[in-house]
This record gives structure tokens, sequence and C-alpha cells, in this order.
């Protein structure tokens, strides 16, 4: 078993000698003349386990010394413990206010000092295993949350993968329509209007939302939702059904998940779910309207939930940019054009102007992605 390590400091030969060999038996002894060595020593790396330190020694006494010592961090755990004469004038407040742990007295008496060493030296192993339990337990919270973040993502990526294979002619538009939302998002945080709302971690759940946007489009028939030209108006009011089909089958797991568990533990998972309400709220409505004109509600402005806003543009920049078995590709100036048109209208203005400033970014977004034809 390895031997703690205790440093010495006394500018005094006799007390050096006379605590090493009380010392010696039981643990492995460092001795230095001045505060200054030890300094010098413990920068280099040899870090002891407990000091004894003097207090008055010339040059730099022990109240410096210690000063020093404690303006690294790593130095902060390491007891120190004065040595003062008997009939020494001393500030033990100071001492103590300083960082050190206890005082022992000269003439030395061996019991004392064995005892005060061995106190702070077992006081010193439980809190250094205290820290390594904290920082496993840290470590172990860190590495679960990055797994349960994959998991999440997974699953989110397998549910958008679905929906593309039942729905060929929208290859990657989930993957755009994801960094799309992204771009807007964090245009948008640096408005006014936005920046108390738009911060880091909504934006990261609305991007991991996004996804699921057309979900419900696995409840459409094959027949419609596979139709190899435009759909006519019986046909178009089934596939609107794709939004309450989403968001009401994600209501449903919320709400089955939230139910099927403790209570002491939903605040745990409402944090964890957030996203999800998220996403209920982007399946609902990113057909909504600025002007109330949209579906499934109709609802007017700001009743749409913000996520679904972006969602919006998002998604009809997508769907006019690539080809579809009812219509071509249109030039990305024309599909500016007609969402600057729409500003107010079927988008939210706010988001529009967004859209504007970074037009850069999403034409960059949509070269990556499936050739226009």
């Amino acid at each position: 078993m390895k031997k703690d390590e205790i440093a010495i400091v006394d500018d005094g030969p006799i007390n050096l000698m006379i605590l090493k060999k009380l010392l010696s038996p039981s643990f492995l002894i460092r001795a230095y003349k001045s505060g200054a060595e030890l300094l010098d020593s413990v920068k280099k790396g040899i870090q002891p386990d407990l000091i004894l330190m003097d207090i008055i020694m010339p040059g730099m006494d022990g109240y410096e010394t210690l000063s020093e010592l404690r303006k690294d961090p790593d130095n902060q755990g390491i007891p120190v413990i004065y040595i003062t004469a008997l009939d020494s004038l001393i500030d033990e407040e100071k001492g103590f206010y300083l960082g050190a742990v206890d005082y022992i007295t000269k003439p030395f008496r061996p019991g004392i000092v064995l005892a005060r060493v061995n106190a702070h030296l077992e006081l010193k192993h439980a809190r250094d295993w205290l820290k390594n339990q904290n920082e496993w337990l840290e470590a172990e919270v860190k590495r679960r949350m990055v797994e349960n973040q994959l998991i999440q993502d997974t699953t989110l990526n397998v549910f958008a993968e679905l929906v593309e294979t039942r729905d060929n002619d929208t290859a990657n538009h989930v993957m755009r329509t994801q960094n799309y939302v992204r771009i807007i998002a964090e245009r948008l945080q640096k408005h006014k209007r936005f920046e108390n709302h738009l911060n880091a971690e909504v934006i990261e759940r609305i991007v991991k939302a996004a996804p699921l946007h057309d979900i419900g489009k696995i409840g459409i028939p094959d027949a419609i939702l596979l139709k190899p030209g435009k759909l006519n108006n019986e046909e178009y009011e089934v596939m609107k059904n794709h939004c309450k089909i989403g968001g009401n089958a994600i209501r449903l797991a919320i709400n089955k998940t939230l139910s099927g568990n403790q209570a002491e533990n939903k605040m745990g998972e409402v944090t964890a779910l957030s996203f999800l309400e998220e996403a209920e709220k982007i399946m609902n409505y990113h057909h909504e309207r600025w002007d109330g004109k949209g579906y499934p509600e109709e609802l007017y402005g700001d009743e749409i939930p913000l996520s679904a806003r972006i969602m919006a543009l998002a998604d009809v920049f997508d769907a006019l940019t690539t080809v579809r078995p009812y219509k071509k590709a249109w030039r990305v100036d024309a599909v500016v054009d007609y969402i600057l048109e729409q500003k107010g209208l079927q988008f939210d203005p706010d988001v529009v102007e967004a859209f504007e400033a970074e037009v850069e970014s999403f034409i960059q977004v949509m070269s990556q992605g499936q050739p226009r034809e």
C-alpha cells in the first residue's frame, strides 16, 4: 500500500530532524527549508498529501507560502498544519482564513503530532473519495444522457425514414427541411420579438421535432399518397388529415407515457418529452396560414405556434424547389419571389424576413440534396 506523503517546511534543522524521525516509519517525508522550496516542488508536480509548515521563516513566511499555494485550484485540497512555538504571538484566525486546518506547537509531543496528522489525512482521504465518487456520478450521468440522446435521435430518424419510404417523391425532404428550420430559427433568435423565447434549448427542440412534421402521412391511403399526379378535391381533403393523424398520435403517446408511470417521475418525463410536445404543434399546424385561411383549424397570426410557422415556410420552399409527379421544380428566384409575395398572407412576416436574410444558406442546403431536374 502506498504511503501518504508529508511535506515538512521549517528553516530549523532540529525541527526537521525531529519531525522526520517521528513520521518516517509511517509516511514518506519530504523536507524543505523554505516556503519557496515547497512551492517550487509543487509546481513541478510533487504534490504532498499533507503539509506541516512553520509560520515564522526568513523571506516568505508560512502565511505568504499558504496564500501562494492556494492560488492554484489543484492545491486547494492539501491540508496544511502550522507549526508554532508555544509562546509565539501568532494570528490563528489569519491562518484558518488562509486555509490552514490546524496548529501544532513546539516543543513537539509525539502523540499529539501523530494524532493530528492521522486525523487530517483521514479527512483528506474521505474528501478525495467523495470527490471521486461525485466525478464518477457526473461522468455516468453525462454518459447516460448522451446514450439516451442517441437513442432518441435514432428513433426520430427511423420515423423520418419510414415516412420517406412511403413517399418516394420526397426523398431527403425531412432532412432538408430540418436544416431550413434551423437556419430560420437561429436568424429569428436575433430578433427582439423572439430573443426571450428562442434560446438555444428551444431551437434544438424545434429542430429535433421538425423531421416528424409529416409522420401523419403514414395514415394516408397509398392510392392518394402515391398518386402519380395532382390530387382532386376529394383526395386533397383526405391528404389534409395527415396533420391531425400525426398530432393525435404524438399526443396519445405522450399521455400514455405520463399516465403509465409514477407521479414523482412525471417532471423528468415532461422535460424529456418536450421535443414531442413541439413535434405535436408542428404536425398539427404546419399547414396553417398567417391570414387564417389554412388548415386544419384556420388559426390566425400568432395563434399558430412559432415552430409551425417556421416549418410552414421551410416545407413550402422545399416542395417548390423539388420535382413532384404533378410538377417540375421551380427556379429558386421564382420560389423566393413567391415567398416574399406571401409575406403576411401565407407566412409570418418575421419568418419571411428571416428567410430573405438567409436565402443563400437555403440554396447551399438545397444544392447538397437531391439533384433538381
